[in-house]
């Protein structure tokens, strides 16, 4: 029985949780080749370290979504409160590859 529930946990902390989020055409433009790494939102979901993030292109004047996407991972979070962010929001660092687990530094054994 603890074997199992030690599984149960090691599991859950490697499955994150995703955030399906719509990005206007510039700013998908740019997460895409590179020039934003970052995202300022609205901090409603508890968004987290290691969190995945699939980006989706919405065109805001016909209200549709364009069929592109993208998939980033939530590297850093910076917390409303504090360097001018109002509370409630937040910067999510975003990065093309999932975090390592913890312990894990050498990536040529992952």
């Amino acid at each position: 029985m603890l074997y199992s529930s030690s599984v149960t946990r090691f599991a859950s902390a490697l499955t994150p949780t995703f955030h399906e989020l719509k990005v206007w055409p510039a700013c998908f433009a740019a997460v895409l080749d590179g020039r934003k790494a970052f995202d300022v939102r609205f901090n409603d979901r508890d968004y987290q370290i290691g969190d995945a993030v699939l980006l989706r292109e919405y065109e805001p004047e016909s209200e549709q979504f364009s069929g592109r996407s993208t998939e980033r991972w939530i590297s850093y979070l910076l917390q409303g409160g504090a360097f001018g962010l109002e509370n409630g929001w937040c910067v999510l660092g975003l990065a093309e590859h999932p975090p390592l687990p913890a312990g894990v530094s050498d990536t040529r054994l992952w």
